[in-house]
């Protein structure tokens, strides 16, 4: 039995763009100068407390929830109105079938919320292939190696049956944390010698080759 666990954001699907503006509107809800894009870009992954914390150290813990409710809001807003632009990276569609049709369990790991990511999997008609869907809403951030050892639990996986795949070094640190091997992907937010420093056994630059790597 092989499991295999993807981040979300910047692995499975681009939400760059919405994780940007609804960043932009939490800060300016809070009254809080809003950060640089890059910088949004380099916390993707983490869980939203943390990541808001990073990016705003200095502002009160009032301040940084703030921020936290306004992004939950304007992102739930941007998806009620069909504004919300998450689509899947090309290939991912194809390979997740593929893998699943070949015998591999599959599961995600994200910081995303449960109803983000169910949206998410939900609207790209893949919800289905999935066996564990682990979020931030039970977990503590990345890269605390909670989401990965549920993911295993609920399959019945062992370490050395387990594979996870992301665009972070948030997401290779994990996976060293929970004793699985690591895979990076070069399409998401952090760089491919980034992934191999932080313990990746290797960085795919197309679906096509990352499933070469599986194999």
């Amino acid at each position: 039995m092989r499991l295999a666990v993807f981040d979300c954001d910047g692995t499975l699907s681009d939400g760059q763009a919405a994780v940007c503006a609804a960043m932009a509107t939490g800060f300016a809800e809070a009254a809080l100068p809003a950060p640089a894009n890059h910088d949004v870009r380099r916390i993707v992954g983490l869980s939203l407390p943390e990541a808001v914390a990073r990016l705003a150290p200095d502002a009160t813990p009032e301040a940084q929830a703030h921020v936290v409710d306004a992004y939950k809001a304007a992102f739930r807003l941007a998806r009620e109105e069909g504004r919300l632009r998450e689509p899947l990276y090309d290939g991912i569609a194809p390979l997740l079938r593929r893998l699943h049709a070949d015998g591999w369990k599959l599961g995600v790991a994200t910081g995303k919320s449960d109803r983000g990511l169910a949206a998410c999997l939900t609207t790209h008609g893949v919800a289905g292939l999935f066996t564990t869907l682990q979020t931030a809403d039970r977990h503590p951030s990345k890269p605390h190696p909670a989401m990965l050892e549920q993911a295993m639990a609920d399959a019945g996986a062992h370490p050395a049956d387990t594979v996870m795949i992301g665009d972070t070094v948030f997401d290779m640190t994990m996976a060293e944390m929970a004793g699985v091997r690591a895979l990076g992907v070069s399409w998401g937010y952090h760089e491919r010698a980034e992934l191999l420093a932080a313990g990746a056994a290797a960085v795919a630059d197309t679906p096509e080759e990352l499933e070469g790597l599986l194999q």
